[in-house]
């Protein structure tokens, strides 16, 4: 597994919220010390990828009601080996909202957030952690989003309206991300 591109990208991300900052060294050590990092065979954490995707007026983000979890999730998914995040981001994207792949507009190669969670213990799986690297991606709210079978259902959500879908830290701080890249570009 080549880590050195991600390892590289970590060492350059900045954030100003202290939580954040915290996980990204965290990452970096999980990263640096499993040379299978990308896996999810490495049972006890694992890298993954997911989207921020919001529409082009950035006034909405696209969620799921991820179907295993039961609770609505940014589009995200498993490295399954592969050590470029980019690309794993934009796959997982397109596979859980069924838009074909080039629809899907990156909007910067750098890090848009990074946080680490908990999956806890199912028929499926053990406890484990999952270190996700995320990217701001744009596609257009006005294309249909068949979704796949990993959800219940996929949607536009007003960027009001989040926390009232899940109210994870996470998604508060890619909320307020956006709002803050609306307000230095609007």
């Amino acid at each position: 597994m080549h880590r050195k591109n991600l390892i590289q990208q970590l060492l350059g991300y900045r954030t100003e919220y202290m939580e954040e900052a915290a996980m990204v060294d965290r990452t970096l050590r999980f990263i640096e010390a499993h040379q299978d990092c990308f896996n999810r065979h490495l049972a006890h954490g694992h890298v993954t990828g997911s989207a921020w995707v919001v529409n082009p007026a950035r006034s909405h983000t696209l969620m799921l009601h991820h179907r295993k979890l039961d609770r609505w999730f940014q589009p995200g998914g498993h490295a399954d080996g592969d050590p470029d995040m980019l690309q794993v981001v934009l796959k997982e994207t397109s596979e859980e909202s069924g838009i074909d792949i080039n629809n899907i507009k990156l909007l910067s190669e750098g890090i848009f957030d990074i946080d680490i969670h908990t999956i806890y213990p199912s028929a499926h799986d053990d406890r484990h952690e999952h270190f996700d690297i995320r990217f701001l991606v744009e596609i257009d709210d006005r294309l249909d989003i068949p979704g796949n079978d990993e959800s219940h259902q996929i949607t536009w959500i007003p960027l009001t309206q989040v926390m009232h879908y899940n109210n994870m830290r996470s998604l508060y701080r890619m909320v307020r991300k956006t709002e803050q890249m609306n307000r230095l570009t609007g």
